[in-house]
């Protein structure tokens, strides 16, 4: 019987020999078939067990395709050396991938991209031959898509979907409960790579990128008809205000629709204050109003700890409980994340049984790094056209040093806060000078940065 892996195994042998034909006008179908073994092989060793399901879709997807064809059982395949697989494999460009970036690179065509995506699809349909992949596998994916990124960078090559940067936006407090008209769905590599430019965050984007393989192996598992295991879209984010929370938050939305897990994919960002009402009976009509606006997308609550205080008879309980409820109704199309200092979202979690059962996931936002929010600084300032002297970036990295890093650091709305008082300084010190060039203009210097 076919598996879910062969229509893949297919795809990436069929294109990338496309891809390479049209570079040497030959035939590569044989280096592309062992090319897809090698991809195949190495994430089923990942976690150094292969399942009887892992080793039947190899001989059905890749074994039949060798020369010559591998013709065993599932228990002699287990048992003979044809799975060995050099980790390392992973962590370097195969050959094959490096003649194609290298073309792109000279030729301004985009063959690797193709490459890119088949294998990104192939290692993905590896991982769904189990019911529930290890966490081995997802990490290989994610180190096998980190290595070809790189190979990207390495040749000057644009990356699949690369988007411009951009830095964390701070975030609103106000609830934004008008329902958009949802836009067309962006690729997923579109917006992991959106991901990926973010400034910072590492361990956040690398738990991201495993969260959204995970769901891309349950989609194909559930898209072949096979067995799924529900993984929850619901999230915890602890942390300093102005860590990025947000984006990540926005990013994640969009994933979700990109993979059909959300049916929009907006955000509506919302906090204590546009949940709870002041008297009995209000609140739960207020916190649906805000959750059904949310409808196909993620609903971010900001402070979230702030519902579970004030005692028995505080409202904020009320809206806890309508929660509960409205994420269970709607579990479908809908995703929450609470976001708040760490101590303080346990006990929102603790709380109430049904929160601890429905986010089993929570992503911690460290502070930036000095060096971080002077990158911050700098993107902040280009969107504006302004740009920092040698001087003024140096005296930058003294003031934002010198900043407490105490709970309540306001990491990039510090910056931003800083920034803003800069261009007031500037246009303080330019307004005496009878005809400033486009430099002067433009140009931050040592004058303009103080602390806030």
């Amino acid at each position: 019987m076919a598996t879910p892996l062969l229509p893949y195994a297919e795809s990436f042998v069929d294109d990338v020999t496309a891809a390479l034909g049209a570079l040497s006008g030959r035939d590569h179908a044989a280096d592309c078939t062992i090319e897809a073994r090698n991809i195949v092989t190495a994430v089923l060793a990942a976690d150094g067990r292969f399942t009887t399901d892992e080793l039947e879709g190899w001989l059905d997807a890749i074994g039949a395709r060798l020369d010559p064809p591998v013709l065993v059982t599932a228990h002699q395949l287990r048992a003979s050396d044809l799975l060995r697989s050099d980790d390392g494999w992973l962590a370097s460009p195969s050959t094959l991938f490096d003649l194609l970036v290298r073309a792109d690179a000279r030729d301004g065509t985009a063959r690797a991209s193709v490459y890119y995506g088949k294998a990104m699809e192939l290692a993905h349909a590896t991982a769904a031959l189990d019911l529930v992949p290890s966490t081995d596998e997802i990490a290989a994916i994610d180190r096998f898509r980190a290595t070809l990124l790189a190979g990207f960078d390495a040749a000057g090559v644009a990356r699949p979907g690369a988007a411009a940067a951009v830095g964390p936006a701070a975030s609103d407090p106000s609830p934004q409960a008008s329902e958009p008209e949802p836009e067309p769905a962006r690729p997923v590599e579109d917006v992991l790579a959106e991901l990926d430019e973010l400034i910072g965050l590492d361990h956040v984007k690398g738990e991201v990128r495993r969260l959204t393989s995970l769901i891309r192996v349950q989609t194909l598992r559930a898209e072949h008809g096979l067995p799924v295991i529900e993984t929850s879209r619901h999230i915890v984010f602890v942390g300093n205000p102005g860590t990025g929370k947000t984006t990540v938050a926005r990013l994640l939305s969009e994933v979700y629709r990109s993979l059909d897990v959300l049916s929009k994919g907006h955000l509506v960002e919302t906090d204590r204050s546009s949940l709870v009402a002041g008297y009995v009976g209000q609140t739960a009509t207020k916190t649906r109003a805000v959750l059904e606006s949310a409808l196909g997308g993620t609903v971010l609550i900001d402070e979230a700890y702030a519902l579970a205080r004030g005692g028995e008879n505080d409202f904020g309980r009320e809206a806890i409980d309508t929660l509960v409820k409205f994420m269970e109704d709607h579990r479908d199309d809908l995703a929450v994340i609470v976001a708040g200092y760490p101590d303080e979202m346990q006990e929102l979690i603790d709380s109430n049984p049904g929160l601890d059962s429905r986010f089993a996931r929570t992503l911690a936002f460290p502070d930036y790094t000095t060096d971080e929010l002077v990158a911050i600084f700098g993107l902040i300032a280009k969107r504006q056209e302004y740009h920092l002297d040698a001087d003024a970036a140096r005296r930058l990295h003294e003031v934002i040093a010198a900043e407490p890093r105490d709970r309540g650091f306001g990491n990039a709305r510090f910056v931003r806060n800083v920034f803003e008082q800069a261009v007031a300084l500037h246009a303080v010190r330019l307004a005496d000078v009878d005809a400033p060039t486009r430099h002067d203009l433009t140009t931050l210097t040592p004058d303009d940065i103080a602390a806030v």
